[in-house]
């Protein structure tokens, strides 16, 4: 088809095959793109565009739309064409106005307006940017939708992701619909399926998609978004190609997750917290590790064994063991495991045997550190600094008995969690009367149930019903890792408090705007503002850390994105079962569950510890079976299921579940189930 255009330098209507459509600057990307490809033989549908210089004075030209639509007897599709999208750095997808099935000459002219008239707000980058219009025929597809020559999701550039729905792919990329989305090799062959239960795209269909999508891919060069249908005739038309923006690349390294960690920092940490609290976790960690010989040397020095990623403290899982490592063809039959596990034996036999008078000494020696250090207000800021120094010191030495402790103690050993004490003292502390902030002085244990915060004091959580018994059984090792991790809470806590002194004071020097400024500095750069009175230049740029949930398990790109590892499970209705027996009840996903409801969270929070009695049973995406959380629950009676993947999303809100604490299975009920 031959479209009548002008004879300037800068027409303003060109033929989508005219080889000055390929110019984005007078045709924008779209358009552009779709010209390059159509010179390159793929398979475009013909039609034109009302380019950048086109004067848009009265109506769009009529002679141009009679030819292309027969005088209205086909429908047209009026696109955006802006010079600021489908860029390689952003994309702009979906912001700009797409005018489907345009039928008649007056509905072509105000679809032109329409599309004239949009554009992303300015902040998004496209500002005042020249916006052209493409025309072309509208396609009633029998399927269309989405394919990513490179796998956004994992950085992958093995693998293509595509999605697919029946007609044509504006529901798709709407995301009115999900559309069958799977992962396929570079020959086309599933490896995986996101949406088993929508309808998948035809074998024959799937590699002729494909075939497109691997002939625009040498054409531009990289990896391509393309949106594609397929017409009456089985052919496969390219209706869109652009770099595909956001690319994380390869996901390496090991296994992370908030899980173990999640109890003690349910919230993210500001650079300060990190290296006050994480850094020493980290520290002793390593070493209980290391000396256990629970890893390889290399696999050690390699992790980061506990890290921060969007200030959410997260841990090696492989590491800890929340997770099994998968073993390599080369080490199925290395002797050097087992030697080194043989040498390690012998430094734990020993060192099990001393660590319960070990965790006395070193519990004995924080707490007399403690009641020794005078008030707060009293220590210069030098002093200060020397407290929250020597508090990282002991963090570490505590965190590392503490976790040998838990990796020595026998499977069966139990004590009375922190959290059981803390409840019980609390419910004492209401029946008697004694003001909230008089609670935590005399009884520290309760900030078991607080998490760690540079800040204000935190107000004491609610409680409810009496006071518990205690049970007086309990393992040595189990005992040690309670009253271990309970004085770690308490340093925890002076650290927290040292440091809002600070703030405090530098805030009414001026040199912070306020004391809560103080924790978005690092521990180093404390020390500077305290010795130097300098500040950071780019400390009035730094912001709060986002709360954009994790993956419960993932990788890290190279860019440091994380990328959600996908395991395969044995049953996808199944997590990790955390005793308590076996309970039944309505979901609820929120604060202030109701009495008898299953409550579904993302980890196990501290303070959830005093809705757990009024709980039928409770259900977290990540977790261990020997958090405190999980252990005060088994105490109640509520089963737990620990592990379960994507729980917040695959059990409704007000649904009824049934959750078995023993085999960690959670089925929904039916109604004629709950009749009976």
């Amino acid at each position: 088809m031959t479209i009548t255009t002008t004879t300037t330098n800068r027409p303003g209507v060109v033929a989508l095959r005219d080889p000055r459509a390929r110019d984005a600057e007078l045709t924008g990307a779209k358009a552009a793109a779709l010209a390059r490809a159509a010179a390159h033989g793929l398979p475009v549908l013909e039609g034109f565009v009302l380019t950048t210089a086109w004067s848009h004075r009265g109506d769009p030209p009529e002679a141009e739309w009679r030819v292309l639509s027969g005088a209205g007897a086909k429908a047209l599709v009026v696109r955006s064409s802006s010079v600021a999208e489908d860029g390689a750095q952003q994309s702009m997808a979906g912001l700009f106005t797409s005018v489907l099935d345009v039928r008649d000459w007056r509905g072509f002219r105000d679809a032109v307006d329409e599309v004239l008239a949009s554009g992303p707000p300015a902040e998004l980058g496209a500002g005042d940017a020249a916006m052209a219009v493409l025309v072309q025929p509208f396609l009633a597809a029998g399927w269309g939708g989405v394919v990513f020559t490179a796998d956004p999701v994992t950085g992958r550039t093995d693998r293509m992701m595509i999605t697919a729905s029946r007609g044509g792919p504006s529901a798709v990329v709407g995301g009115a619909e999900a559309g069958w989305t799977a992962t396929l090799t570079r020959r086309g062959r599933v490896a995986s399926v996101a949406t088993p239960d929508a309808d998948p795209l035809p074998n024959g269909l799937r590699r002729k998609v494909i075939r497109l999508a691997l002939r625009a891919e040498r054409v531009f060069g990289g990896a391509l978004d393309i949106e594609w249908a397929i017409d009456a005739r089985d052919r496969v038309i390219l209706l869109q190609a652009r770099p595909v923006t956001a690319l994380h690349g390869p996901a390496r390294g090991p296994i992370l997750g908030p899980g173990p960690l999640a109890e003690t920092f349910p919230d993210p940490l500001r650079p300060l917290e990190q290296d006050l609290w994480l850094s020493p976790l980290a520290d002793g960690l390593r070493v209980a590790i290391d000396l256990t010989g629970a890893a390889p040397p290399r696999a050690l020095h390699e992790s980061p064994v506990a890290t921060a990623v969007r200030g959410i403290a997260v841990a090696d899982l492989e590491l800890l063991g929340v997770i099994r490592p998968r073993r390599s063809v080369a080490r199925i039959l290395d002797p050097r495991p087992g030697a080194r596990r043989l040498g390690a034996a012998m430094r734990v036999g020993r060192l099990a045997a001393a660590l319960p008078e070990l965790a006395q000494q070193t519990c004995e020696r924080v707490d007399t550190d403690l009641a020794e250090i005078p008030p707060l207000t009293e220590l210069t800021d030098l002093a200060l600094l020397t407290v929250l120094d020597n508090a990282r010191t002991a963090l570490t030495a505590v965190h590392g008995y503490e976790a040998l402790a838990g990796m020595l103690g026998g499977k069966g050993e139990s004590a009375p969690t922190a959290a059981a004490i803390a409840l019980s003292s609390l419910a004492t502390a209401r029946a008697t009367g004694l003001p909230d902030d008089r609670v935590i002085e005399e009884l520290p244990v309760v900030l078991a149930l607080i998490p760690p915060r540079i800040g204000p004091p935190q107000p004491v959580p609610g409680v409810e019903g009496a006071a518990l018994p205690i049970g007086d059984g309990a393992g040595e090792l189990a005992l040690a890792r309670e009253a271990l991790r309970l004085r770690a809470r308490w340093v925890q806590e002076l650290c927290a408090r040292a440091a809002w002194e600070l703030g405090v004071r530098l805030t009414t020097a001026r040199l912070l705007e306020g004391p809560d400024t103080l924790a978005l500095l690092t521990l180093d750069e404390l020390r500077t503002v305290v010795r130097h009175r300098r500040l950071p230049d780019d400390l009035p740029d730094r912001t709060l850390p986002d709360q954009t949930p994790l993956p419960a398990e993932f990788r890290l790109a190279t860019d440091g994105y994380p990328i959600a590892v996908a395991r395969r499970r044995a049953h996808a209705d199944r997590g990790v079962g955390a005793g308590g027996g076996v309970g039944r009840g309505m979901v609820h996903i929120g604060d202030n569950p109701p009495a008898g409801s299953v409550l579904i969270v993302r980890h196990l929070d501290p303070r959830l510890a005093v809705v757990v009695p009024r709980l039928s049973g409770l259900i977290a995406e990540t977790g261990s079976p020997l958090s405190h959380l999980a252990i005060l629950a088994r105490e109640h009676g509520v089963p737990v299921v620990v592990g379960y993947p994507d729980a917040t999303r695959r059990l409704p809100d007000g649904a009824v579940v049934q959750v078995d604490g023993r085999s960690g299975e959670v089925r929904q009920t039916t109604e004629t189930e709950e009749r009976r």
